[in-house]
């Protein structure tokens, strides 16, 4: 738990092409990275052994641990892979996939930043024409 104001505040702020994240009251983010996610359906164990130099860029979904790999960030993007699609959580200003909203998020916690989200308070933006709708289905 975070205690005062010892620690920091965490600003997050997801757009449609990029994602920014750092301390609040600090003059630039200190996390700038594009808010896509890549995704490889199916991958087998001889694929997963080329990928080691992006482990630390790897998050698995929750649903599809087994089938699904997912990609956050700019290195784990420029690494080519045939089998990669560039997907966006983000559709014509609304959040159209929350899970990976989450992805993004805990990359730049975790990989970006390098900090344990529950240590800190926290602000994150979400894109401004979500809707209500949108915003229950992610709450």
């Amino acid at each position: 738990m975070y205690g005062g104001d010892e620690v920091s505040a965490i600003v997050v702020d997801l757009g449609s092409h990029t994602c920014k994240a750092g301390y609040a009251g600090e003059d630039a983010p200190k996390a700038l990275f594009p808010s896509v996610v890549g995704a490889i359906d199916g991958m087998d164990i001889d694929d997963a052994a080329n990928m080691e130099e992006t482990k630390s860029n790897v998050v698995e979904s929750d649903k599809e641990k087994a089938q699904r790999k997912l990609y956050v960030g700019s290195q784990a993007l420029n690494f080519r892979c045939d089998q990669m699609e560039i997907l966006s959580p983000i559709k014509d200003g609304i959040v159209a996939d929350w899970d990976m909203v989450d992805n993004v998020w805990e990359h730049a916690f975790r990989n970006c930043l390098m900090i344990d989200p529950k240590e800190h308070p926290m602000l994150l933006a979400e894109p401004p024409l979500n809707t209500q709708t949108a915003e229950r289905k992610g709450g």
